[in-house]
């Protein structure tokens, strides 16, 4: 019975950890089903639930970041200082890195409230591509 479990425990492990890698690994900010489906590759086996369950996990402990959308949830496993844009147009999420690094309040991690920890901040418009067509 002890043994059942662990091989339970070490398969869980192997999926949370393929899952994370994936996110870690990935530039865009793919969705739940998006994961599942590129995550199956590797792990064959893996259920929807499990993804979904994971994802859920690592967004808890703040190892993944959810941008939700009208639509839908996206995912991001670059957990450094950034901001997102969201195009309102096709829904692609986009990483901002350089321009709230100019923010003041930002740069000195500090308001008249308290010290910030971290930030996320979204930003809603209509992309290049979008806007071209």
């Amino acid at each position: 019975m002890k043994e059942e479990n662990y091989l339970t425990t070490e398969r869980i492990t192997s999926q949370k950890e393929v899952i994370l890698n994936y996110l870690r690994n990935t530039k865009s900010h793919p969705s739940a089903q998006k994961v599942y489906a590129e995550v199956k590759k590797v792990l064959p086996r893996i259920s929807q639930g499990t993804v979904y369950r994971v994802l859920s996990l690592l967004n808890k402990k703040g190892e993944v970041q959810e941008i939700s959308t009208r639509d839908i949830t996206f995912y991001d496993g670059d957990m450094s200082d950034h901001s997102h844009f969201i195009c309102q147009g096709c829904g692609t999420v986009f990483d901002i890195f350089d321009e709230c690094s100019r923010c003041k309040i930002i740069k000195e991690k500090k308001t008249k409230v308290g010290k910030i920890n971290s930030f996320r901040i979204y930003f809603y418009g209509i992309c290049k591509k979008c806007k071209k067509g």
